[in-house]
């Protein structure tokens, strides 16, 4: 049986288990760092097909690292799992109109359900593949929390948990079958908190001090600062705390959560500190303290063409999803369900990533084409992941199959429904297929694991810097 095939049959006599591990973490909806019926729905799994489980890891409750060593002397090859959900995005299974199962509840919005378990099906179909065929590796899954708000991979990249590992694959959920050759934004999250002095706001306005008017007034600052920083640079911000609701009291404190956005984590980190600059004026302006909190940072993707080549040449040769008239019916009222301006808006993100053909895609419900790979990595994703630190120390590559109607886009109550749907799962074991086909050959050609870590040196010459600050913590959003 040839190596397809081969994969093909394993990915297959595994769906069950499969599906029902994705609707397992589909069902607990957990938000960041409380994901643990998720993280046991998936160590459970991955602890049936022989793998050890080392769990809690580098400082995080619901993190895990699986792992099954075949044979001996073999390379360390890794699959990425996420399971984490979004606040605000429950729905029903399927259903095509809201329909929340908790209102109010979280939902997996961005299909890490369906990540997780297609991720750790490659590892499981990887290990078999690998004792049928002789062949000697070290097979791990890392079990990657929070990576929504909170970046989980960022803690094993700090704590050096890549350092041994020779190749790295990632996937996620998406509406068109690529392989990502563009890089992402680089990220870290701030809280600015200002502590002032309460007063009556008109019998002694004077004597008081406004954290409120604090952040005011930074936000005044950094909305200027925007004309002078990169034009790829992104700010955004929302306010934590507003300190209170009653007009006639001075505020003493407020707190705002900034966002600073790059394509490369060192011109993030110099923006930051021009935004901590703004805080500090503020703080100054207004007769207040400040605390500057850094809650988390994620690092830039770095597209390894290496293994992106490879991965990009086994989803053209397993194809897409093979969805049938009553996927085709499904999506299409999915596909209803946007505006046509929102729809189109988010199939431009799609080929741009891509370059599939956004007219031709706009005449379709659901993606039926693989793209050829581009190696793009001067061009940048319009989003940030935890997946850029992996990047950083270990050869990565990043697909995305397939598992919702085209123009789903994101973080939204069409993609919670989908993502438990014969859609979702179809594209999940597709993924799963893809990812450990590649893998496969990856370890059968020792060859090109060199030449994927020789490519990481080369375009990350300086290693890895961690934009995580040290005394960080897993640190659960409200």
């Amino acid at each position: 049986m040839d190596d397809r095939n081969q994969v093909e049959s394993l990915i297959q006599a595994q769906s069950d288990a499969l599906k029902r591990t994705a609707k397992q973490v589909w069902d607990a909806a957990e938000l960041n760092w409380r994901e643990t019926k998720s993280a046991d729905a998936l160590k459970q799994y991955l602890s049936e097909q022989g793998f050890s489980i080392k769990a809690p890891v580098c400082g995080m409750d619901t993190a895990f690292i699986a792992q099954q060593t075949v044979g001996s002397g073999g390379p360390v090859v890794a699959f990425l799992a996420e399971y984490d959900a979004l606040p605000g995005l429950s729905q029903c299974a399927a259903h095509t109109t809201p329909n929340a199962v908790q209102e109010g509840g979280a939902g997996h919005g961005c299909g890490h359900n369906l990540l997780g378990a297609g991720a750790a099906g490659a590892a499981a179909a990887l290990v078999d593949a690998l004792k049928a065929r002789g062949l000697s590796a070290v097979v791990r899954c890392y079990g990657c929390p929070a990576e929504e708000d909170g970046g989980g991979k960022v803690f094993f990249a700090r704590e050096g948990a890549f350092n041994d590992v020779q190749a790295v694959f990632a996937w996620h959920p998406g509406d068109a079958n690529y392989v990502l050759g563009q890089g992402t934004l680089a990220v870290t999250g701030v809280l600015y908190r200002f502590s002032g002095i309460t007063a009556h706001a008109a019998a002694a306005p004077h004597t008081g001090r406004s954290a409120l008017d604090a952040c005011e007034l930074m936000n005044v600052g950094c909305n200027y600062l925007r004309e002078h920083i990169l034009p790829t640079a992104r700010l955004h911000y929302a306010y934590r705390d507003t300190g209170g609701t009653a007009p006639n009291v001075v505020p003493d404190r407020a707190c705002l959560h900034y966002y600073v956005r790059a394509c490369k984590v060192k011109d993030m980190m110099e923006i930051k500190k021009r935004v901590d600059d703004v805080a500090r004026g503020a703080a100054l302006m207004t007769g207040t303290t400040l605390s500057i909190e850094e809650v988390d940072g994620f690092s830039d993707f770095i597209p390894n063409r290496t293994l992106s080549e490879l991965t990009a040449q086994c989803l053209e040769e397993i194809g897409a999803p093979a969805f049938d008239s009553e996927d085709e019916a499904l999506a299409q009222r999915f596909s209803a369900s946007f505006s046509p301006e929102a729809r189109m808006a988010n199939l431009a993100v799609s080929c741009h990533q891509s370059g599939l053909d956004a007219n031709e895609l706009a005449q379709q419900v659901l993606c039926r084409q693989t793209a050829p790979y581009r190696h793009e990595p001067h061009l940048t994703e319009p989003g940030s992941t935890d997946v850029g630190d992996v990047s950083y120390c270990a050869p990565t590559v990043q697909l995305y199959c397939s598992c919702w109607a085209l123009g789903s886009g994101g973080h939204n109550w069409q993609v919670t429904a989908q993502s438990a749907s014969s859609l979702g799962e179809k594209g999940m074991l597709t993924a799963a297929k893809v990812l450990a086909l590649a893998a496969l050959r990856a370890v059968e050609r020792p060859e090109l694991l060199a030449a994927a870590e020789k490519e990481l040196k080369q375009t990350c010459p300086d290693g890895y810097y961690c934009p995580m600050p040290a005394q960080a913590k897993p640190h659960p959003a409200p």
